[in-house]
């Protein structure tokens, strides 16, 4: 996590990291204002509270309640030498509490990430650098190396340097958050942009360097392919630019009555996105700049078939594919092999799930040829969840491996799937892509199977098992009768011939393959659509839940304090007409990257209809939600407590009974005298859409959303100095 420390008046300093800011001060008698703890108090106050959430987090999993335990540290300095301290933590538990969760959470306390860090005598490095921005965080995992393995045309080492070096030349720093390795040989990490920590990408491998390869290539593949910002407000300076993707876009206008116009995708995908000619030209606006007045902004892409040109939409790409078919690598050929390995590994995997396929188990003779895998799965079985090895491939058809986990703690499953050439790579795959990220604690979140089918092929599930393999799949899958052979298969060969084994495949399935290189930053990334086999979400969703409705309100509700009273109308009219859940979060709807910890970023479409009924004096329509808000919606103390308040005002005033001065002192002592204030003038009007801090389509106070543009502008930038190239 990347920390910046701006220096304030006097002694008094300002931390900000993630969402949040920190002020430190010193005491008087150190020539501070006293106003703000110490840093060292800070990092006291950390042990203590760290040790505490633990306490928390055994107590909420078994329904402990935490009212009378108390937790309480004390520092005690050595008197020869005051750096050497001993924290001692003192945890007050009532009799109430069994002397195995008394034990269980003392062990509990005793996992403090800060103590453990503390233990490790963690090394300080201080160094002066010429650019915040530009310096890199990664050379503590630079080696001199020749580490080679299979499926990759360059050692380790010699990647790790060529990635950083791309990286650190687009003035991206990327720390590492996280490393996991709870079993041999299998290896995750999770590493992320310090300026904007929403630009996050995952690694798995074997080793740390094959795991930090991966993750490195992920976030190559994620910034070339602008995953990252999907779905996002790109604002008006990048929307008014030259190109808004990439230099080699092209726009398309809309054909009479919003038809599609001429030239855009080609006959195969008209057929297949547009069969009954429902899709309008509308429907396909880019919701990143949302520049519906430019049109349809599309992304060229060449089909394998005649190394044809077609321009398929952003919007399109962005809806039904997400990340499915993006990789990155040493060499194109490399970088296309990942990437059509992961298209098969989904597509089989959903083919196997939604057809509750019995797949065959690897013989024990062939899992000895790769001990390394073998001593991983080892030791799963030894922590006590059995595992089963099975091979995807469907009778030697595809270079799929499974690798599942069952969990006899929850009755949970969990089924991951590799893909590669090499049969070896694909199993290895599966197994790190099965504990990517994940502790042992975290394997007892993973759902139990079903017979229910119909659960089994919900699109939903599909999507669930896409995003972090935690679908349910069926008890069908478990049966000893399996419907295909075991098969040795083999696809390996130099990453060219692989490229082309894979392509074959997908041509006698009679697929239209379409690839698009993106080597401007002088790393080797590619996309590569699949129509028909390698998207994730369901093709009527261009129509029914395309992300681009955010452009029906984006606008309006960035600029809710200055809208007329007919504009309220008209938005309300909005968000019933598209029938949108009132639970909604407003943030997702818009593509705006809110702080979490604000209102903005807690708000949904019901918090949001409240606050404009109550603009417009709608007092029974806004008494209604209100209600279900209560029941259902979850919120900060303070926002509940508003909309008590609110609640009771609002009957109050539609009471031609009652009067709500009569009431107005005791509520004040219920509520407090500063949300009282807030929410009768939000009745009365003096207060428009209590919480909400002012903004507008500039983005003004929109921090985190403003990191997240300039990360985008430096990729931006460097496509626009290429381009002019």
């Amino acid at each position: 996590m990347e920390i910046t420390v701006n220096f304030l008046d006097n002694l008094r300093l300002e931390a900000k990291f993630d969402d949040f800011t920190v002020i430190t001060d010193q005491p008087i008698r150190y020539k501070g204002d006293g106003t703000a703890p110490s840093p060292f108090d800070y990092f006291l106050a950390s042990s203590a509270l760290c040790a505490a959430y633990f306490v928390k987090v055994y107590c909420l999993a078994r329904d402990i309640p935490t009212d009378d335990i108390r937790v309480s540290q004390n520092n005690i300095i050595d008197p020869e030498n005051r750096y050497n301290q001993t924290f001692q933590i003192q945890i007050e538990l009532p009799e109430s509490i069994s002397e195995k969760d008394r034990e269980g959470i003392i062990r509990s306390a005793d996992r403090c990430t800060v103590k453990k860090v503390i233990q490790q005598t963690p090394d300080f490095k201080i160094d002066p650098v010429d650019n915040l921005e530009d310096a890199s965080l990664l050379e503590d995992y630079a080696s001199d190396g020749t580490t080679m393995i299979v499926g990759k045309d360059l050692p380790l080492e010699q990647t790790i340097s060529n990635m950083t070096a791309i990286l650190t030349d687009l003035g991206i720093k990327i720390e590492v958050a996280s490393w996991r390795n709870i079993v041999p040989n299998v290896w995750s990490l999770h590493i992320r942009e310090a300026a904007s920590p929403m630009c996050f990408t995952n690694g798995k491998g074997a080793t740390k360097e094959s795991a930090l390869c991966s993750a490195l290539g992920e976030y190559i593949e994620r910034m070339s392919c602008n995953f990252f910002y999907n779905d996002y407000f790109f604002g008006e300076e990048i929307a008014n630019s030259a190109f808004v993707h990439y230099p080699n876009e092209k726009w398309f206008q809309a054909g009479p009555e919003d038809a599609l116009p001429e030239g855009l995708m080609d006959e195969r995908c008209l057929q297949l996105y547009n069969p009954d000619g429902d899709l309008r030209a509308s429907h396909l606006i880019d919701t990143n700049s949302g520049r519906a007045d430019r049109g349809i902004c599309a992304l060229p892409f060449t089909r394998s078939s005649d190394q044809e040109t077609v321009y398929i939409p952003s919007n399109l790409i962005e809806n039904l594919f997400l990340s499915n078919g993006m990789s990155a690598g040493n060499n194109l050929n490399e970088a296309k092999v990942q990437c059509l390995s992961e298209i098969f590994e989904r597509a089989v995997k959903r083919q196997i799930i939604e057809e509750e396929i019995i797949l065959p188990d690897v013989p024990a003779d062939i899992l000895k040829k790769y001990p390394s895998i073998q001593a991983g799965i080892e030791e799963l079985e030894n922590k006590g969840f059995p595992v089963l090895i099975k091979d995807a491939s469907l009778g030697g058809k595809f270079p799929v491996m499974c690798v599942t986990l069952m969990n006899p703690k929850t009755g949970g499953v969990f089924a991951s799937f590799g893909a590669h050439p090499s049969l070896e790579v694909a199993l290895e795959r599966s197994l790190t892509e099965l504990l990517q990220g994940r502790s042992f604690e975290g394997l007892n979140d993973v759902p139990p199977p079903t017979f229910n089918s119909q659960a089994v092929a919900e699109p939903n599930n599909f999507v669930e098992h896409f995003i972090d393999s935690t679908g349910v799949i069926s008890w069908r899958f478990f049966s000893a009768k399996q419907d295909y052979e075991f098969c040795e298969w083999d696809f390996s060969g130099t990453t060219e011939e692989e490229n082309d084994r894979l392509m074959t495949i997908l041509t006698e399935l009679g697929k239209e393959v379409y690839v698009a290189a993106h080597e401007n930053f002088g790393a080797a990334a590619c996309r590569i659509l699949v129509p028909d086999y390698s998207e994730v979400y369901p093709i009527e969703d261009l129509i029914w839940d395309n992300t681009n409705k955010a452009l029906l309100f984006r606008e309006d509700i960035l600029n809710i304090h200055s809208l007329s009273d007919d504009a309220l109308e008209a938005l309300l009219e909005r968000l019933e007409e598209e029938e949108l859940d009132n639970y909604t979060v407003i943030a997702e709807l818009i593509g705006i990257a809110f702080d979490e910890n604000t209102v903005w970023g807690k708000l949904d479409i019901g918090e949001l209809k409240i606050l404009i009924h109550c603009a417009l004096k709608n007092y029974e329509e806004a008494l209604e939600i209100v209600t279900d808000f209560l029941t259902f919606n979850e919120n900060t103390v303070d926002r509940v407590l508003f909309y008590r308040a609110l609640n009771a005002v609002l009957d109050i005033t539609l009471d031609n009974d009652l009067e709500l001065d009569d009431y107005k002192h005791n509520l004040g002592r219920m509520y407090g005298a500063a949300i009282m204030e807030n929410v009768i003038g939000s009745v009365t009007g003096d207060v428009r859409f209590y919480g909400l801090t002012k903004t507008s389509m500039k983005l003004e106070g929109l921090d985190k959303h403003l990191r997240l543009i300039d990360s985008y502008k430096k990729l931006h930038t460097a496509r626009g100095l290429e381009g002019a190239v």
